[in-house]
């Protein structure tokens, strides 16, 4: 294996010239603008980075793109195992190119602080090196402490507030342009001002990035895809680096050459109709249909006739299990499903029963499917393990009343008390099967009269929840409150974006009058007995809650649950 150091700004140029590629094996860029920042700031210092690893094939091996643009070369290229990440943020803020994630495309915008203090804070989060995903991707901005918290940090994701700060610059620009031009920007006017020697000290160190050398190590020629495959998965889980299923994709990408296309045009597909799934999920989908169970373990052992006959049969039973979400459960979206992994009982479900079914047994894995989306069924405890139950209750004669004795023997019961609603957040199962009843019945928005919906177009439109006590309204009203009171799904509602901005902070006595009461109603937004006063929220939670319990039994068919039980005030809903 061959060792070579290589400055930051060569690997970026390979990357440009397509000197350097990714095998079919690599997963798509994931990193966040936070973990940029990051990853800026340990170069900054002087950290070390990490090694990159790469591989060059004797022959002609399937390649995938990079998230950032490139033009063709005229070099053999080397093919990239490990540092994707960081090579293409770095290739991003140096050359100044937008990443492509998930679909979008968006610029990496990072800012650097020439004031910084010399000793700079530490980052905590810091995970430079490690190539995992993160779940956010927001602005270092801050509210009423901007300036305190920003100025002890050299690196800040880029933001309108933090950039009319005088001395931030976007470091793209300091690789971009010329250092006259970077200071006659910030104000300085000549060599005498008295921040020249340090602002040009620090601008040199953060040029400087460039010329950071990466250790590359160098797998030679003679070895294998399958080989060179088995080393990517190894170097991979060491670190915990990556999920189990780019490591799955890597095995099924050597034995079954081209695969990684089929696998995304599918995904593209589905994503067209409203369905934007992680490519894992069909891969557990795959797994699932050819293993009878959803981890990748056995993927190693698994054969290209195998996985391309399964293959077929994924695509068969996820175009069923959204058509059957769609049409049967008026599920329009995976934003409305607790876990995607409801998606893959469902496919597995069709599968086993060879796209045949009696009325009940549909009836029955509905109401299954709705209630364990409500109850949050892969949400608790080890989500596969969950799943792999679930798939051995599905093989054979095991159907919808074995599912539903699993999901009791986990969640204790099937309908809901005001008590299981409280503290549940817009993140819940709860709260989605709350969008699905409220849809059910009519709901729309306050003002377009327009039905809610998650697939609504144009921007005003789009559904938000909204907080019927407003969270502005409510740190002024009501201080003592805990937020977490406040975020309480009894107090969401669902409604347009511009419906929303309008309502803003006013109070419910005032935006109430603004609406028709049917619409509120259709929401169970009612304010009995001056429920509609600060001092009054507890009391409207408690009867809401009540209500909200009653309406998602309905929902999920658990019409003997009778109203009075939960305590709900006599006069509410009249």
């Amino acid at each position: 294996m061959a060792k070579v150091d290589y400055k930051v700004s060569v690997l970026v140029d390979k990357i440009s010239r397509q000197e350097l590629q990714l095998p079919e094996m690599q997963r798509k860029y994931v990193w966040t603008a936070t973990k940029v920042r990051d990853l800026l700031d340990s170069l900054y210092r002087g950290y070390p980075s990490g090694v990159i690893l790469a591989w060059e094939p004797a022959g002609h091996v399937e390649t995938t793109d990079f998230a950032v643009a490139t033009e063709a070369g005229g070099m053999k290229p080397l093919l990239l195992l490990d540092g994707q990440q960081r090579l293409t943020s770095l290739s991003a803020v140096l050359r100044g190119e937008p990443v492509k994630v998930k679909g979008r495309t968006r610029p990496v915008e990072i800012l650097f602080n020439l004031d910084h203090p010399d000793e700079l804070t530490f980052i905590t989060e810091v995970g430079v090196g490690s190539e995992s995903e993160d779940d956010a991707d927001e602005p270092d901005e801050a509210e009423d402490d901007l300036l305190t918290r920003v100025s002890r940090r050299a690196f800040v994701v880029a933001s309108n507030q933090v950039l009319a700060l005088p001395n931030w610059v976007k470091v793209t620009d300091v690789f971009k342009r010329e250092e006259g031009e970077i200071l006659q920007q910030i104000g300085l006017t000549g060599f005498d001002d008295p921040r020249y020697g340090k602002y040009t000290t620090r601008l040199k160190a953060l040029r400087a990035i460039k010329d950071y050398e990466y250790r590359v190590d160098v797998l030679e020629s003679t070895k294998s895809y399958e080989e060179v495959t088995e080393i990517f998965v190894r170097v991979n889980s060491l670190g915990a680096k990556l999920r189990s299923s780019d490591l799955a994709l890597a095995q099924i990408t050597a034995k079954w050459n081209g695969s990684l296309a089929l696998f995304t045009a599918y995904q593209g597909q589905l994503s067209s109709r409203g369905f934007d799934l992680d490519l894992g999920i069909h891969l557990k989908t795959l797994v699932s249909l050819i293993t009878g169970q959803s981890r990748f373990l056995t993927v190693g052992s698994l054969t290209r006739a195998q996985l391309e006959d399964g293959w077929k049969r994924t695509q068969r039973a996820m175009n069923f299990a959204i058509d059957f979400a769609k049409s049967n459960l008026h599920i329009d979206s995976p934003t409305l499903l607790s876990s995607p992994f409801l998606l893959i009982a469902l496919a597995y479900w069709a599968d086993q029963r060879g796209y045949r079914s009696e009325l009940a047994d549909a009836q029955g894995f509905s109401q299954w499917f709705l209630t364990a989306n409500a109850k949050g069924r892969y949400s608790r405890g080890s989500s596969e393990t969950l799943l792999d139950q679930d798939l051995a209750a599905l093989r054979g004669t095991g159907g919808a009343a074995e599912l539903t004795q699993r999901l009791i023997q986990q969640v204790g019961r099937l309908d809901f008390t005001p008590a299981d609603l409280a503290g549940r957040t817009a993140r819940s199962g709860a709260f989605k099967t709350m969008f699905l009843a409220f849809r059910a019945n009519g709901a729309q928005d306050w003002t377009t009269g327009l039905k809610i919906s998650p697939k609504h177009a144009d921007k005003a439109d789009k559904i938000e929840f909204h907080h019927i006590f407003p969270k502005g309204y409510m740190r002024k009203a009501r201080p003592d409150l805990d937020p977490r009171l406040v975020d309480d799904i009894a107090n969401l509602a669902f409604i347009g974006a511009k419906t929303n901005k309008e309502i803003s902070a006013h109070a419910p006595k005032e935006y109430a009058a603004w609406f028709s009461g049917e619409q509120l109603k259709a929401q169970l937004v009612e304010f009995p007995d001056g429920m509609d006063d600060p001092e009054g929220f507890e009391r409207f939670i408690e009867n809401r809650r009540g209500a909200l319990a009653q309406e998602i039994n309905e929902f999920l068919g658990f019409n003997e649950i009778e109203r009075q039980p939960y305590g709900l005030a006599d006069d509410f809903g009249k």
